[in-house]
């Protein structure tokens, strides 16, 4: 099934690469950091860093933002709220809610592939109130209840 996802650009975005999947397999499309001079983010520092673009998606699809792997594994960069979702009604510029987890200051440079995002469609169920949920084997059993 095909898409269509459209993206604008920012006006201070227009040098920006649209985002891009970078291999054949991947399933998200990097996002770019679209910051006007170099932003360093210090070990335990939160900063919004825009991507200068605005999305629209069909109805029933959203758009998860997620860190990319390399950063948070190198650097200990991460994304607060993650994943993050982008409804489909919304036409705002997307920014990201990065966090600093490692223990060096990281520099977070124009252009930089900073996170991804990922389209999903959506599933709107119909809410049913009732006093009665069918039994499983599991029922109840939640946190660790199968062992470490």
């Amino acid at each position: 099934m095909s898409i269509i996802l459209k993206i604008k650009k920012t006006d201070d975005a227009k040098d920006l690469p649209l985002p891009a999947y970078m291999s054949e397999g991947a399933a998200g499309m990097d996002l770019y950091a679209n910051v006007k001079e170099e932003v360093i983010l210090q070990p335990g520092e939160i900063k919004l860093i825009p991507t200068g673009i605005q999305i629209e998606l069909p109805p029933n699809f959203e758009a998860q933002i997620r860190p990319r792997s390399g950063l948070a594994l190198n650097y200990g960069i991460t994304l607060l709220n993650t994943p993050g979702t982008i409804d489909s009604d919304y036409r705002g510029e997307i920014k990201l809610i990065v966090i600093n987890l490692g223990k060096e200051a990281v520099k977070i440079a124009r252009g930089q592939r900073i996170a991804q995002m990922v389209i999903n469609q959506i599933v709107r169920p119909t809410i049913v109130e009732t006093e009665i949920l069918s039994e499983t084997k599991r029922d109840e059993g939640g946190f660790g209840h199968t062992g470490i």
